[in-house]
């Protein structure tokens, strides 16, 4: 298991969030400041490479822990691992949106969400990184991304995964209802394995919101 990291996200999407002449653009810039005045602009990830025990069917088991993710097997090559990912934001930003929002500063606050939303995206990239790195340097190959609650993945999978990455180190932690804690954070799972050939499907492809979703959008070359 790798250790939690902690990383700048904030000035990345600062970069790509320059004032205009908009309203929504001068908010934007505000909430940009307040991140960075305020020492809220780091994220903390952590992931681990969980071998296999067996594969039943479409059952995925690793660490005893079962997932149905028939979408990470394979047409060819050996999976023989899953990695496990989570990134956060941390406790201190959310309640700073929820604080804004107390206060009825409403479009400030929105600014705000949408910075949080744009660094946790810029975590989530840069933990696939160090994921893929890890990968490499084992002389393996990944194939396949999937969140708990995808299709091809269950909600339920979330204690799971936020276990077996080694969440609770990097302060993440799952409600009774299945949401991650503190608010802005993400978990994911890929396939590793030897001479996997790369995967075919998005997690996206069958999510309702692709039309108008940044995510899709902004991983287009």
């Amino acid at each position: 298991m790798s250790r939690v990291r902690t990383l700048d996200v904030l000035e990345p999407v600062a970069a790509t969030s320059a004032a205009s002449g908009s309203i929504a653009a001068r908010f934007r810039a505000q909430a940009v400041d307040l991140v960075r005045a305020e020492g809220l602009g780091r994220a903390h990830v952590v992931h681990a490479l969980v071998a296999l025990d067996r594969i039943d069917g479409e059952v995925l088991v690793a660490d005893g822990e079962p997932f149905h993710a028939p979408r990470l097997l394979p047409a060819s090559g050996d999976l023989t691992m899953l990695a496990f990912g989570a990134a956060t934001l941390g406790p201190a930003l959310p309640a700073r949106i929820s604080a804004l929002f107390a206060e009825r500063r409403m479009s400030l606050a929105l600014a705000l969400d949408d910075i949080a939303n744009r660094m946790l995206l810029e975590a989530s990239r840069r933990l696939q990184d160090r994921v893929m790195t890890a990968v490499r340097r084992a002389g393996l190959t990944m194939a396949g991304e999937l969140r708990p609650g995808d299709p091809g993945l269950a909600l339920a999978a979330q204690p799971a995964v936020v276990r077996l990455a080694g969440g609770a180190a990097a302060g993440l932690g799952v409600t009774a209802s299945l949401a991650l804690t503190p608010a802005k954070s993400t978990t994911v799972v890929y396939g590793v394995g030897r001479d996997l050939p790369a995967a075919t499907w998005s997690r996206c492809d069958d999510c309702r919101s692709r039309p108008t979703c940044r995510v899709p959008r902004e991983a287009a070359p």
